[in-house]
């Protein structure tokens, strides 16, 4: 783990966030990207040096590529990538929340593509790599008001495994299905009906987001000629999926 390059989308909180830290903890160098530049800020500050921030809408060509570029620039290389943003405004279809379904669409799938765009031409030039991407276990199973969110994480699914099947010989690639975490994930929930059925989500059982760095962890520490390629994690209990 040691001087790797790592950049992070969806870093300035929850599973992205603790697993910046960790990973400063161990010597890489972190290069995070979110919209809410002051929390960006912040976890820089907690990190140390070797740790930068560029403020970065991922459903965006321009600002993925311009992300991968500012890392580049700044530590020589990118050696990892992990396409982490999401969302997940939940609705029933019948209430016709199309924006919202827009809106996952573009960060969910849209962000996950221009990432891989951004950086792929990178890792195959220099003949090494590892791109991580964050789907869910949404993206293995369907659930009431879950039917687009699960779609784009389907999407990822097809995507990454794809992706495996076409670079694989030289790039790593690992896709992670969590189940329910304790993260902001599922605050921007607009839907009256899902409230009324799942709350806030607070009654279903949720992993910390350690869970999730230790994975990562996992995954990017193997032996250069051992690949990751699925991790699922669910907590003990009754989830939705």
């Amino acid at each position: 783990m040691n001087n790797k390059v790592i950049v992070i989308t969806g870093a300035s909180s929850g599973m992205g966030a603790a697993t910046a830290r960790k990973l400063g903890q161990l010597g890489a160098k972190v290069v995070l990207a979110a919209r809410r530049e002051d929390q960006l800020k912040a976890l820089i500050n907690e990190i140390d040096d070797h740790a930068m921030y560029v403020r970065t809408d991922v459903s965006k060509q321009g600002d993925m590529d311009n992300l991968i570029q500012q890392a580049i620039g700044r530590f020589g290389q990118v050696d990892v990538l992990w396409n982490n943003a999401g969302i997940m405004p939940l609705s029933f279809f019948e209430e016709g929340q199309v924006s919202e379904w827009e809106r996952m669409i573009d960060i969910n799938i849209k962000g996950v593509l221009y990432g891989i765009n951004a950086v792929l031409p990178h890792m195959l030039e220099r003949g090494d790599g590892h791109i991580l991407a964050t789907s869910s276990m949404g993206g293995l199973n369907t659930f009431p008001s879950g039917g687009v969110y699960s779609c784009t994480k389907f999407a990822v699914r097809a995507i990454m495994e794809t992706l495996r099947k076409e670079v694989g010989e030289k790039i790593k690639v690992t896709t992670i299905y969590p189940g329910t975490v304790a993260t902001e994930l599922g605050h921007d929930i607009t839907s009256p009906n899902v409230r009324a059925l799942y709350g806030n989500l607070d009654g279903i059982p949720k992993m910390d987001s350690e869970a999730i760095v230790n994975a990562v962890v996992y995954a990017l520490s193997q032996p250069g000629n051992i690949t990751v390629n699925d991790v699922m994690l669910r907590p003990l209990g009754k989830t939705v999926n």
